[in-house]
């Protein structure tokens, strides 16, 4: 699917994906793939990990999956899937026992906090369940409320900025970085490399995440990659 502002539009399936970027060739502009289950109403954590089980076949670097991860057992079926990592949200609230549990489990570093924010009133709000449902905390706070889970990594996007292209929501993201001191992965407005080398530049940053220049742009992630090398930026260099 291709989001802006969490609407969702479909863009095809995974043999389409495959035969249009052909992993193998694509994941050399890559150092994660992050695979979510954008579906609104009922997920199907049993058809997401046959979709993840697909995808690893093709991959060789590191997916990090999530989407409807309600229970030990779904976390569990999404490693056996080939998940090297699963992507945390709306348990993070609800449950935070289980998150705790697969923590414990699985160490911290398998397990990615990812955040929905948007702009409301000025501040950063914090939404669940897809973008949903709006929670009480501001994102200050929630990062907070996240530290004592000892999560492993925080995945920060920006619901206003969302398939805009337009660029990361640079003021908030800084904000964030100094508040927490697990490596950030930012989310949310990339639309040229310019705005990915931009983001890595920020101090508290650990990478930047696109799908915009992963969907339409072409030859955009790997002409990017590379303009980053060309300019000095500490990035892995596949040869």
């Amino acid at each position: 699917m291709q989001s802006r502002n969490f609407r969702l539009q479909k863009v095809g399936d995974i043999k389409w994906l495959e035969r249009n970027y052909k992993f193998q060739k694509i994941a050399f502009s890559l150092d994660e793939l992050v695979v979510l289950d954008a579906t609104k109403e009922n997920k199907c954590i049993e058809k997401f990990a046959e979709t993840v089980s697909e995808l690893v076949n093709d991959v060789f670097i590191p997916i990090a999956a999530g989407g409807g991860i309600r229970s030990l057992e779904d976390a569990e079926l999404l490693f056996k899937s080939g998940a090297d990592k699963i992507v945390l949200n709306s348990v993070l609230h609800e449950n935070s026992p289980l998150v705790h549990n697969l923590v414990k489990i699985y160490g911290a570093q398998s397990i990615v906090a990812s955040i929905d924010y948007k702009i409301i009133s000025g501040t950063p709000a914090v939404f669940i369940n897809d973008g949903q449902t709006q929670l009480d905390y501001d994102l200050s706070s929630y990062l907070r409320y996240l530290h004592q889970l000892n999560i492993g990594e925080i995945y920060l996007n920006s619901i206003d900025q969302d398939g805009t292209g337009f660029g990361y929501d640079m003021e908030v993201i800084e904000n964030a970085s100094k508040e927490i001191s697990v490596p950030l992965i930012i989310a949310g407005g990339a639309g040229n490399e310019a705005h990915l080398k931009t983001g890595l530049e920020l101090p508290g940053v650990s990478a930047v995440a696109t799908a915009n220049l992963f969907n339409f742009m072409g030859n955009g992630l790997p002409n990017a990659r590379q303009k980053i090398l060309d300019e000095g930026e500490n990035i892995a260099q596949w040869n």
